[in-house]
C-alpha cells in the first residue's frame, strides 16, 4: 500500500478508534490515551529530532549548491518575493471572507453576550499593557541568537537559518582542500539525516493513528458547535487560499497541473494535518517535492527550510480572521485603518512564529495588543484551535512546496510535474 494511503487509512482509524475511547478506556489496566499519547508523541519527536540538523544542513547545501552569487541573489530575491506576496494574498483572502459572513456579529448584534463575554473590557486591557509592536523586536533578536545551541533546544529556527545561510554563502568561497573537504563533510552529513528521517517516515502511518485518536477523544467534534460560524469562516477562507488561489499560480505561472502536484504533495499534507506543525513535516515536505513533484534538490534545499519558519500562509491568515472574529464579537469599531494594522499585524507576526502546534496564539495575542483587544478574548477560539491549526498547518506546507514548484520552473527546471511520481522509501535512490 502507498505511504499516502496508509496515512489516510491511519487518519480514519485513528478517528473510529479516538471516537470510541474514552478517558477511563484500558487495555490490560494500561489507559488507551496513554498509549495514543506515546504513539504520536514518539513520530512527532523523533521527526523534531532531525528537524535542526536537517534545516541547517540543508540551507548549507542549498546554499553551495545553488551556483555563483547572482544566481544565489536571484533565487533568494525571488524567494523572499514570493512568500511575502502569497501571505499578503492568505491575509486578503482571510480579511474578505470574514468580513462578508461576519462571525462575531449574530442578529445585527455583537456575540458578546451569547459567548459569555465581559462588557468591561477595562480591566482585560490591563493585563495586556506594554504589549505591542515593540514586541517585534524580539522576532529581529531571534535573527542573530547569543547561542546558537540553546537556539537549537528552543527550537528558534529563524536564528539557525540565517547562520546556515551565512555559513553556507561563506563556505562557498572557501578555497583550497579545507573548503573542498569541509563541503563534502556537510553534504555527507546531510545525506545520512535524509537516509534517518526516511526511517522515521515509514513509521508515519502509526504516528498519525495516535495523533488523530488522542485528538478526537478529547475534543470530538462537539467542541465546534459553539463557534459553528467562525470555524466554518477560517476553513472558507483556508480553502479558497489552497484549492483557488494557489492552483491558479501553479497554473498561470508554472504551466503545470495543480492536480499533479496535489497528488505529489499528499503524505506531506496528510502528515501536516495530523501533527499541526510545519517543523516536524519539513522532512516529509522535501522527499515530496524532490521525488514525486521532480524539484531540484538544489532549490528544495534552498527554498523549504526556509519557508518552513518565515511563510505561514495559514497562520496569517488564521491570525487575521480570528482578530476581526474577536473585535465584532466584542462590538469594537472596525474601521479600514484598523484592518490595514490588522493586515499588515499578521502579515509580520506570521513570518516570525514558531512552526509548532499552536504557537500562531501568541502572535494572536500580540495583534489583539496592538489593536486594543482584550487578551483573554484568546479564550473564544481555544475550544476549535487543534482543528483549525491541522488546517492551517496543512495550507502552510501546501504554499511552501508551490513556492518550490514556482522557482523550479523559474528558474528553467522543466521536469518539475511532469515525470513519474516515485514512491517514498526507506533508502534514497
Amino acid at each position: 500500500m502507498k505511504l499516502h494511503h496508509q496515512i489516510f487509512l491511519a487518519m480514519v482509524l485513528g478517528g473510529v478508534a479516538g471516537a470510541f475511547t474514552s478517558e477511563s478506556t484500558a487495555l490490560v489496566g494500561v489507559p488507551l490515551l496513554s498509549v495514543y499519547d506515546l504513539l504520536g508523541d514518539l513520530f512527532i519527536n523523533a521527526l523534531k529530532m532531525v528537524v535542526v540538523p536537517l534545516i541547517t544542513t540543508a540551507i548549507i547545501s542549498g546554499m553551495i549548491n545553488v551556483g555563483d552569487g547572482d544566481n544565489l541573489g536571484r533565487l533568494g530575491a525571488k524567494t523572499v518575493a514570493f512568500y511575502l506576496t502569497t501571505s499578503l494574498i492568505a491575509v486578503l483572502v482571510g480579511l474578505v471572507v470574514v468580513n462578508v459572513i461576519s462571525p462575531g456579529i449574530i442578529d445585527g448584534q455583537p456575540a458578546r453576550d451569547l459567548l459569555g463575554l465581559s462588557a468591561d473590557t477595562e480591566q482585560t486591557l490591563q493585563s495586556i499593557e506594554g504589549r505591542g509592536a515593540a514586541d517585534f523586536t524580539q522576532i529581529l533578536r531571534q535573527m542573530l541568537p547569543p547561542n546558537l545551541f540553546q537556539a537549537a533546544a528552543e527550537t528558534q529556527m529563524l536564528g539557525l537559518i540565517v547562520f546556515s545561510l551565512f555559513f553556507g554563502f561563506f563556505l562557498r568561497t572557501l578555497p583550497g582542500a579545507p573548503g573542498e573537504h569541509l563541503r563534502q563533510t556537510i553534504e555527507g552529513i546531510y545525506q545520512v539525516i535524509l537516509r534517518i528521517t526516511m526511517v522515521i517516515i515509514r513509521f508515519a502511518p502509526v504516528g498519525v493513528f495516535g495523533l488523530i485518536a488522542v485528538t478526537v477523544s478529547r475534543t470530538g467534534l462537539d467542541a465546534v458547535e459553539p463557534l459553528a460560524l467562525f470555524f466554518v469562516t477560517v476553513l472558507l477562507a483556508l480553502g479558497l487560499h489552497m484549492f483557488v488561489v494557489m492552483p491558479l499560480l501553479i497554473r498561470g505561472l508554472a504551466k503545470r497541473s495543480p492536480w499533479r502536484h496535489l497528488q505529489a504533495m499528499t503524505p506531506a499534507l496528510l502528515t501536516a494535518f495530523s501533527s499541526a506543525s510545519s517543523a516536524a513535516t519539513l522532512p516529509l515536505s522535501m522527499e515530496c517535492v524532490e521525488k514525486r513533484s521532480g524539484v531540484s534538490n538544489r532549490t528544495a534545499s534552498f527554498v523549504l527550510p526556509l519557508g518552513a519558519t518565515v511563510n505561514m500562509d495559514g497562520t496569517a491568515l488564521y491570525e487575521c480572521v480570528a482578530a476581526i472574529f474577536i473585535a465584532q464579537a466584542y462590538g469594537l469599531d472596525l474601521s479600514l485603518t484598523t484592518q490595514f494594522l490588522i493586515v499588515i499585524t499578521a502579515l509580520l507576526t506570521s513570518i516570525g512564529v514558531a512552526s509548532i502546534p499552536a504557537a500562531s496564539l501568541v502572535a494572536i495575542t500580540v495583534i489583539l495588543g496592538v489593536i486594543g483587544l482584550p487578551a483573554e478574548a484568546i479564550g473564544l477560539i481555544l475550544v476549535t484551535d487543534r482543528l483549525l491549526d491541522m488546517c492551517r498547518t496543512a495550507v502552510n506546507i501546501w504554499g511552501d512546496s508551490v513556492c518550490a514548484v514556482l522557482l523550479a520552473r523559474s528558474e528553467g527546471e522543466e521536469d518539475v510535474l511532469r515525470g513519474p511520481m516515485r514512491e517514498l522509501n526507506v533508502e534514497r535512490d
